[in-house]
């Protein structure tokens, strides 16, 4: 069996667990592009698969370094923002019950307290925070120019901090 056909294999095997995975671990449910890149790195690493180890067991580890990886690329690319957009979730910490459920609250009061922004400043939120596009691509996206997303991104945060202090 080639290395693609055991990754296919597992893919249909262990998708649906790796993609659970990645909802609990990052707290989110638009995980469909780390569960691809699960499987691109194990067939890039299938080399080095252990033969005694268990499949799943092997793409859970994967799935967790991606998760971690991406937590850490969104982290340094909004690393100077205070407001918590995408941080649902510290890192080293199990997700429990009542964490999951704070998470989802916040994250709906969050969604809320967009939702009532002007639509300038809510689409640009939302590409930017998180979405986590950069300045060019939102520019792109709205016909904006990038002095105009920088700036309007800015007044947006500020905004919307404004509104969480109300909330507080």
């Amino acid at each position: 069996m080639s290395n693609k056909e055991i990754i296919s294999q597992w893919f249909h095997e262990y998708s649906n667990d790796v993609y659970s995975f990645l909802v609990y671990y990052t707290g989110s449910t638009d995980v469909e592009d780390l569960v691809q890149e699960v499987f691109i790195k194990a067939l890039k690493g299938l080399s080095t698969f252990k033969k005694e180890a268990q499949p799943k067991t092997w793409l859970i580890r994967i799935a967790r370094n991606v998760a971690i990886d991406e937590s850490r690329k969104r982290k340094s690319r909004a690393h100077h923002y205070s407001v918590p957009i995408h941080e649902w979730q510290e890192q080293g910490h199990e997700l429990t019950p009542e964490l999951m459920v704070d998470q989802q609250e916040t994250k709906a009061t969050l969604y809320q307290m967009i939702q009532s922004l002007k639509s300038n400043d809510r689409d640009v939120l939302i590409l930017r925070g998180i979405k986590q596009l950069s300045v060019a691509e939102t520019a792109t996206i709205l016909k904006w120019t990038e002095s105009k997303v920088r700036s309007t991104y800015h007044r947006a945060l500020q905004k919307l901090r404004k509104l969480q202090g109300g909330i507080q």
